[in-house]
């Protein structure tokens, strides 16, 4: 299924529904959205571009990214959205590993870039008379669409490729697992549209809904809480540290939330202690998934009712979890040989699906290291209960084994947040002749704190064993374009 299709029913649907937004200033309807993406579709055909092509996508958050999606697919080619916020020569890289045809970029992030062709996104508009396809290209189920790069945190990134058939699964499940979307709803990307934000933009075509770009591009408290008031009934995605903003600003200002329907958080772990007042603070309001690139946003989902039900005897332990399987998908919990654990106990997750993607762009060693009998395995660990929940522990590769025994650095940064003056922290092993590995924490905190109150606090609630050896006060963590922390910069700065 092309999802180009979905576009032009939305249209035929309700042609003056309002489609494009740039904050609250209409820019297109679903007819001219269609339009739009027929002609530059027809552009891009009329070039040569079709079937089996890859065509980027390196701009900051605008309304032109979803123009130049649909094109992108219309003409039935592969979309390769890179992050804005990278420099310009990781985006000439992917670029150059995708072998794209052409890019669609901003000059905003754009200008030096050394790739031809590629056109603005201000250029885009003197393609919207071109002579438009007269429909999508048929896609068949394994037809490459999405081609997305991979954080590279530890090296390069490495191309996930997502086929028709991931795309459709993915879109559905959501309606099934995560939330409603009606077309009076309104989908705003404060987040970048290359990655999971911008992979939500479906399920909000399908029902003809609204999509927002802030005028500022990107994330900004006050912006969001004042467009969800002004356009109501508002759907996001917040990766946790951006919950965490949201949850700061509401506490200061005295915003309630009011016009959010739904805020989905997912691509790092979300703090028990952050997500409990996140809750308190704004309410039912809040919905997890877990997913990865390699199989989008469709693993397991936590619902708003599971979020929001404090009555439930087994709460806490349900919202320290990422729920349970969504329904196009089968999770298990097994050991290095690959056999399945009893509940409750720690293995690596891993996942069986139609979410699951095809494989890794022209890396079939990586490839058959990730995808064993049809099943990814996805560098998580965690365990299950026999309710089907399942529980993140850490990245297998973050896994701290100290004097023989294993600690997982989630389980003491959850410790450590417990405490009133601690910001964020981020828990990872330095090599130690005694213990093989030492627990060592990276805290940033509010006001003055000595380092032995916190590791009083730290053994007050966790096994002595896992409570951190030394703790170094940082103004801030490092984190990548993504918002994910850099624990592989913070361990050379013990090396």
């Amino acid at each position: 299924m092309n999802p180009a299709e979905w576009l032009i029913r939305a249209a035929l649907r309700s042609p003056k529904a309002p489609a494009l937004m740039r904050g609250t200033e209409l820019v297109a309807t679903y007819a001219a959205f269609a339009s739009r993406a027929a002609s530059i579709g027809g552009w891009l055909a009329q070039r040569g571009i079709g079937p089996g092509d890859r065509v980027a996508i390196f701009m900051t958050n605008r309304t032109e990214y979803l123009e130049a999606f649909y094109a992108i697919w219309f003409a039935g080619a592969a979309a390769v959205p890179i992050n804005g916020k990278l420099h310009v020569r990781e985006a000439e890289w992917i670029l150059e590993n995708s072998g794209a045809s052409l890019a669609f970029v901003s000059d905003d992030v754009a200008a030096d870039l050394h790739f031809e062709p590629k056109i603005d996104a201000s250029e885009m508009a003197q393609l919207y008379d071109h002579a438009p396809l007269e429909a999508p290209v048929p896609m068949g189920p394994e037809a490459l669409t999405w081609l997305f790069y991979t954080s590279g945190t530890t090296g390069r990134p490495k191309g996930v490729m997502m086929g028709a058939r991931t795309i459709e699964a993915m879109a559905l499940s959501y309606f099934a697992d995560v939330d409603e979307v009606h077309a009076e709803d309104a989908v705003l990307y404060a987040a970048p549209m290359s990655h999971a934000a911008g992979i939500y933009n479906f399920m909000h075509v399908i029902k003809g809904a609204r999509h927002v770009v802030p005028v500022s591009g990107g994330f900004q408290p006050a912006e969001i809480f004042a467009l969800a008031r002004e356009l109501d009934s508002v759907h996001m995605f917040a990766a946790p540290t951006m919950v965490r903003r949201l949850i700061d600003h509401a506490v200061a200002s005295g915003e309630t939330g009011e016009g959010l329907r739904s805020i989905v958080y997912a691509g790092g772990p979300m703090y028990l202690n952050d997500i409990e007042e996140a809750v308190s603070t704004l309410g039912p309001r809040f919905l997890q998934v877990y997913g990865q690139g390699e199989c989008p946003m469709a693993i397991t989902a936590l619902s708003r009712a599971d979020i929001a039900d404090r009555d439930h005897p087994r709460w806490c332990e349900r919202l320290a979890s990422v729920g349970t399987a969504q329904s196009v998908v089968r999770v298990k919990i097994v050991d290095e040989a690959g056999t399945e654990l009893p509940y409750g106990e720690v293995g690596e997750i891993v996942v069986e699906g139609s979410t699951v993607m095809l494989g890794y762009w022209e890396n079939p060693k990586a490839t058959a290291k990730t995808i064993k009998n049809g099943w990814l395995w996805t560098g998580d660990m965690g365990h299950m209960d026999a309710d089907g929940y399942v529980t993140l522990v850490d990245r297998s590769k973050d896994l701290i084994i100290s004097g023989g025994s294993n600690v997982y650095p989630r389980e003491v940064e959850e410790a450590l947040l417990t405490h009133p003056s601690v910001k964020e922290v981020a828990v990872v092993g330095r090599k130690d002749p005694e213990w093989g590995e030492a627990v060592v924490a990276f805290v940033a905190i509010e006001g003055a704190l000595d380092p032995a109150e916190l590791d009083a606090h730290c053994r007050a609630n966790i096994a002595r064993f896992k409570a951190p050896k030394e703790y170094h006060v940082v103004d801030a963590l490092p984190k990548n374009n993504y918002g994910k922390v850099l624990k592989t910069e913070l361990r050379a700065r013990l090396d």
